[in-house]
């Protein structure tokens, strides 16, 4: 069974409010995990089925699982380190062979981080306030090596942006207490991104679809593509022309004079930037 996900809101600030509850924002992906008559079913957030995926997932630790929905997210965590491995993550996600899947379920399990429940012995509880999924998963949920229950603090939201940035996590989410469950993205549910920021040059810009190519200490580190603004697009176009070195059938390259500032989640092990966002052109 597939319910839509309650979707996420963005805020650039940490904040304190004892309207919500303040929890760490997990660097997984979307996981939606049902069981019915006592079988699962795992889902991403855009309905992917990928239970074969995730075998290490399918004994399902809650008092009753023969019908039940679960939210949250999934993320492997690095048996040496203790750090979230979101690459790590997709390298699994993308196996096909059901031998590597299960070896690799053996020598390096995924986990699923769980901060929702949607449904529970057959009844829909997404009307419920969240306050009261949050005490039924308390005491339905029995955490192992595989499973366990998303910490949530209320109130303060500052303290625990705070730790995460210590600890170079992903960032944290609110969610109003009171909130119920809807489908669809919502302001009651915000994210707070712990952003890395660095000065790269743009060396370059793709032909069709816009994109800046850029480059971090002489060497290439990925594309730039989203939060630049309209005005800021013209006014590179009319300084670019003037930088020109070559072009090929998808980027036009220019010398890199052009210097952007960026935030991004994290630099992949190839040493690219992660989602990277425009901030500021750098005079």
């Amino acid at each position: 069974m597939f319910l839509p996900p309650m979707l996420l809101t963005k805020r650039e600030d940490p904040f304190d409010d004892p309207r919500y509850l303040f929890e760490p924002k997990i660097d997984g992906h979307r996981l939606l995990l049902s069981v019915l008559n006592g079988r699962p079913i795992l889902h991403t957030r855009h309905e992917t089925l990928c239970t074969a995926q995730y075998p290490e997932l399918h004994d399902v630790p809650l008092l009753d699982a023969s019908d039940a929905v679960l939210d949250g997210e999934v993320a492997r965590v690095d048996p040496a380190t203790g750090a979230v491995d979101f690459e790590s993550l997709m390298e699994r996600f993308q196996l096909k062979q059901a031998r590597k899947i299960h070896e690799a379920a053996a020598s390096w399990p995924v986990h699923y981080f769980v901060f929702d429940i949607l449904r529970y012995k057959g009844e829909d509880l997404r009307a419920w306030p969240l306050a009261r999924h949050k005490e039924l998963l308390h005491e339905v949920l029995r955490p192992n090596a595989y499973f366990s229950n998303v910490m949530s603090v209320e109130g303060t939201g500052k303290a625990l942006f705070d730790v995460i940035k210590s600890r170079q996590l992903e960032g944290t989410v609110a969610k109003r207490s009171n909130s119920v469950y809807v489908g669809r993205r919502d302001p009651r549910w915000i994210k707070i991104i712990n952003y890395t920021y660095a000065e790269v040059a743009i060396a370059g810009y793709r032909r069709e679809e816009f994109g800046w190519l850029a480059h971090y200490e002489g060497r290439p580190a990925g594309l730039i593509e989203f939060a630049v603004p309209s005005a800021h697009k013209k006014a590179f176009y009319g300084v670019a022309k003037q930088l020109v070195t070559g072009q090929d059938k998808d980027f036009v390259y220019l010398e890199p004079l052009l210097r952007v500032q960026v935030r991004f989640r994290n630099w992949t092990r190839r040493g690219m930037l992660r989602s990277p966002e425009f901030v500021k052109f750098v005079v």
